[in-house]
C-alpha cells in the first residue's frame, strides 16, 4: 500500500489517496473520525484546534462500507480556509494588502525550503511543511489499522515524556504492553500515569507563561503480530529502517528507539538478547522483550514497542532572532497560530504511520489483493509455525 496527501494548512482541504489496499476489508468512518479527534486533542494544543473539526470524507474506493481495491479517495475539510480564502486563493492575482512573510522560524522548514524553492514568501513554505498536513495522514493510514484489526494485531501510544514532567515505570518494556486504552484516552496527556499527567500539565503551563514551547517521548506498541514480518537479506527489507523512515517522516521526531534502544549499548548481551523458550500451543517465544519485537530487522512474535521522541514546536510567543530575507536585518522570529505542545497528537500520527508500514509487511508477507485470501493465508502460516515448534 501506499499513500499521497496534497493540501496546504489554510487550503481549502486536506486531501489523500490510498493505493494497493486489498478489497473486501470493512472501513469504519466512526473510527476513522475518532482517529482524527484523537489528533486534535490533548493538553496543550493551541487555537487552531478551536476551528478545526476534523471529519473525513471519502470520495471513492468503497461502497457499502467495503473497499473494493481500488484506490481510496480521502478529504478533510479546513474550516479556517473561509478566513484565508483571499490569501490561500489557488487562481488570480494576490491580494493588494497581501504580507509576506519574510522572518523564517529558527527550527522549522521557512528559510530552508524557501532558498530551495527560490521563493520570497515562506508561506508557500510552511503552508505545506505545517504539522496540519498530518491529519491526511491519519486519515489514510486509518485504512491500515483496520486492516491489521481483521488480522488481530492492535496498534496504540501513550505518552511517556513532557519537557522534564515523566511517567515513572520501574520496566517500561513490560509495563508498555498492559495499559489499556480507557487508561491512555481519559488522560489530557494521553498519559495512563494520572500523576504524570498533572505533571506535564504543569509543565506546559509553565512554558505558556513563559512564551516556550515543550517536546517529549512516547511509545507505540503493536500486540499480535505474527513472526517473520519483515526481512533480513537486504537492507531496504528490515522492519527498523522501514519504521524508524515512517517515524522520521512525522515534523518534529527527532530520535526512535526498538526495545532498549540506547541503553542496549550500555549493557553486555547477556543483559540485552532475550532468551528464547517453548511455551505449549504459544510455540516459540522470548522470556523478555529487550529487542521490543524485532530482531535482524523482522518481527519475532513479541509486542512491537518503539520509543519516540518530539522536539518542541518552533513557533515561540517570544521569537528568536532571524534575519529578514528582505532588509538582511535582525528581526524576531515570525508567530503563527500555534501548539505549546502537540506531543499527544504525535504519537496518535506515528501510530498510523507504524500501522501502515506493518500493513504492509503482511501485504508483502502474504501477498493477497482480498481480505479473505489474506486472512486464510495468515491462518495457515500461524499453524506452521505451530507444528514447527512441537
Amino acid at each position: 500500500m501506499e499513500y499521497l496527501t496534497a493540501g496546504e494548512s489554510h487550503g481549502p482541504e486536506l486531501t489523500a489517496i490510498v493505493t494497493g489496499v486489498p478489497a473486501g476489508l470493512v472501513i469504519s468512518e466512526e473510527q476513522m473520525n475518532s482517529d482524527l479527534a484523537r489528533r486534535q486533542g490533548g493538553y496543550g494544543r493551541g487555537g487552531r484546534q478551536t476551528i478545526e473539526r476534523d471529519k473525513v470524507r471519502v470520495t471513492g474506493g468503497l461502497r457499502f462500507g467495503r473497499t473494493l481495491g481500488g484506490p481510496i479517495g480521502l478529504s478533510v475539510r479546513n474550516r479556517d480556509w473561509v478566513n484565508w480564502s483571499d490569501r490561500m486563493a489557488p487562481f488570480g492575482p494576490p491580494p493588494a494588502d497581501l504580507k509576506r512573510e519574510v522572518t523564517p522560524r529558527p527550527g522549522h522548514a521557512d528559510l530552508v525550503g524557501a532558498l530551495r524553492t527560490n521563493t520570497d514568501d515562506c508561506r508557500n513554505i510552511l503552508e505545506r511543511a505545517s504539522a496540519r498536513e498530518t491529519a491526511a495522514r491519519v486519515a489514510a493510514t486509518g485504512i491500515a489499522r483496520e486492516l491489521l484489526a481483521e488480522l488481530g494485531v492492535e496498534v496504540f501510544s501513550y505518552v511517556v515524556s513532557v519537557g522534564d514532567a515523566a511517567m515513572d515505570e520501574d520496566d517500561p518494556l513490560t509495563a508498555a504492553t498492559t495499559y489499556t486504552p480507557l487508561d491512555i484516552e481519559l488522560s489530557e496527556m494521553r498519559c495512563p500515569s494520572a500523576r504524570a499527567t498533572d505533571a506535564m500539565k504543569a509543565a506546559i503551563d509553565k512554558a505558556r507563561a513563559a512564551g516556550e514551547s515543550l517536546g517529549g517521548t512516547f511509545r507505540v506498541v503493536a500486540r499480535g503480530l505474527v513472526p517473520g514480518l519483515g526481512g533480513y537479506a537486504s537492507a531496504s527489507d528490515r522492519l527498523t529502517s522501514r519504521i524508524g523512515a515512517a517515524l522520521f517522516g512525522i515534523p518534529a521526531i527527532k530520535g526512535v528507539e526498538f526495545g532498549l534502544g540506547f541503553e542496549a549499548a550500555r549493557r553486555p548481551g547477556s543483559q540485552v538478547h532475550d532468551p528464547i523458550v517453548l511455551e505449549g500451543s504459544d510455540g516459540f517465544q522470548r522470556s523478555s522483550n529487550n529487542a521490543g519485537g524485532l530482531e535482524g530487522g523482522m518481527t519475532n512474535g513479541m509486542p512491537l514497542i518503539v520509543t519516540v521522541a518530539m522536539k518542541p514546536i518552533p513557533t515561540l510567543m517570544k521569537p528568536l532572532d532571524t534575519v529578514n530575507l528582505d532588509t538582511l536585518e535582525v528581526e524576531q522570529a515570525s508567530k503563527e497560530r500555534s501548539d505549546v505542545c502537540a506531543v499527544p497528537a504525535a504519537a496518535v500520527v506515528a501510530e498510523g504511520e507504524v500501522a501502515f508500514t506493518l500493513a504492509n509487511a503482511y501485504l508483502e508477507a502474504f501477498g493477497c489483493t482480498n481480505m479473505t485470501d489474506l486472512k486464510a493465508a495468515v491462518k495457515s502460516y500461524k499453524q506452521r509455525l505451530r507444528t514447527m515448534s512441537r
